[in-house]
């Protein structure tokens, strides 16, 4: 009974966040690769106070825009985890889009559609369609919410990582409508312990079999390999992981930032002794931040000025 009081408390205030400042992250009935059917997203709070979002097929855009603020920020799309079959929206999503926020970073944390095929044409597409037109519409709108749309970054957890790597891996196909042919690459990368390669050494399968089914085609496979898929046009990368993480072997961010130096893309690589997956802002390091490298990272680039 506590855990449910406390489940209703927590969604509850979860909820009051959420009603300030969702949009759609499409217009009504267009959502493009996808089939008519019944909204049955859900939201619950684990024992842990993890907001997970699932069954999503009506993709939206959260917005946290930093206030008193002079000029056209950076901005940054971010991508929760959770398998490619929830979003861990809270953890891997508010949290930091808060910390992004007090840099004067504006935040769009992404509920991206779960790929299946009771909702979804070709579900292996449908959360790269979800990110590339979440890029899309910041630069859209970039003069309404004071944005500068040359500094446009994404950031993604886990497999939501995945996904992040491959809005900035496969941009020169868009999937979206793009009338007036703006530019769906992300300008950067932060990858939080993401899921990359298929290779079965390394692979996360869970996260492969939801997105491409349980018998994908090497070539399938290949393709949303994501340390296959960097050329000299692929973002620069921030990448931080834990050495102890059994969910997603850490060698899945050195193959990605190996690839990114053999194609002379600027990246940085932080893994850490301890933390586990899916840690998030915390890492259990006192004192230690990881975002705070990430933040000496964008002013490096000029990201952050």
């Amino acid at each position: 009974m506590r855990y449910i009081i406390l489940s209703a408390v927590l969604l509850s205030c979860f909820n009051g966040l959420l009603a300030q400042k969702v949009i759609p992250l499409y217009f009504p009935d267009s959502i493009p690769n996808s089939i008519p059917h019944a909204n049955e997203e859900t939201r619950t709070v684990d024992d842990k106070g993890v907001l997970l979002v699932g069954k999503i097929s009506r993709p939206t855009l959260t917005l946290f825009l930093p206030e008193h603020v002079k000029g056209n920020v950076p901005a940054v799309v971010i991508c929760p985890g959770g398998g490619y079959w929830i979003n861990a929206v809270n953890i891997e999503g508010y949290d930091e889009a808060r910390v992004l926020n007090s840099w004067g970073v504006a935040a769009f944390v992404l509920t991206y559609r779960i790929p299946d095929s009771a909702y979804c044409i070709h579900p292996e597409i449908a959360p790269l369609q979800d990110a590339q037109q979440a890029i899309l519409q910041v630069r859209r709108h970039a003069v309404q919410w004071h944005i500068d749309p040359r500094r446009v970054g994404i950031m993604g957890f886990s497999a939501g990582g995945h996904l992040a790597s491959t809005a900035g891996t496969h941009f020169d196909r868009v999937l979206v409508p793009d009338a007036d042919s703006m530019s769906v690459r992300p300008d950067w990368m932060i990858l939080g312990y993401p899921v990359i390669s298929s290779d079965n050494a390394v692979a996360h399968r869970g996260s492969f079999e939801k997105l491409l089914g349980q018998h994908a085609s090497d070539s399938l496979l290949k393709y949303f390999s994501n340390e296959l898929q960097v050329t000299d046009r692929t973002p620069p990368a921030f990448l931080v992981h834990a050495q102890d993480d059994d969910g997603v072997a850490p060698q899945n961010s050195i193959l990605f930032f190996q690839a990114l130096m053999a194609h002379h893309v600027p990246a940085e690589l932080h893994i850490y002794q301890k933390g586990g997956h899916g840690f998030g802002l915390h890492l259990p390091v006192k004192e230690e931040r990881w975002m705070d490298r990430c933040k000496h990272w964008m002013e490096l680039n000029g990201w952050i000025r």
